[in-house]
């Protein structure tokens, strides 16, 4: 049974946001050529907020790709970078992605936020808006392995 995560991240500051876009690139290539990897979809909104939301195989197929390479260098640094960041993860039938506003009740119910050094009042109260798609948004898709 496919295993779906959703992750939203809030950066604190334009700061750090030339750092993030870098390592969000490195770290989608990565799961693009991850074994167990379905596909996804990216979301950037206004006030530096970015979702992503991913189907893998297994669970173990995400947890392995979650601790290794780009995606797994860059984790200790959202500590400090985001001052927002929550995730969730379910298993569902099919490895279709789900929608952005079903992704963000599974996040709203089955989600816990994420350590972050800077946190907000919003971040401590578990609270998280309804999505609202920005001009920057798309499917992750897998690459070919050849």
């Amino acid at each position: 049974m496919p295993l779906i995560s959703v992750t939203r991240l809030r950066i604190r500051s334009f700061v750090y946001l030339p750092q993030f876009v870098w390592h969000t690139f490195q770290a989608t290539r990565q799961a693009q050529r991850a074994p167990g990897f379905v596909g996804g979809k990216l979301m950037r909104e206004a006030g530096n907020v970015f979702w992503t939301l991913t189907a893998w195989q297994e669970g173990a197929a995400m947890s392995a790709f979650r601790i290794r390479g780009a995606h797994g260098g860059v984790m200790p640094r959202l500590l400090d970078w985001c001052d927002e960041a929550s995730v969730a993860h379910w298993h569902q039938e099919s490895g279709e992605i789900p929608s952005w506003i079903d992704a963000h009740q599974r996040l709203l119910t089955l989600g816990r936020p994420s350590k972050v050094k800077h946190p907000t009042a919003a971040h401590l109260a578990h609270q998280i808006p309804v999505p609202r798609p920005g001009r920057i948004q798309g499917p992750l898709e897998r690459l070919n392995s050849s």
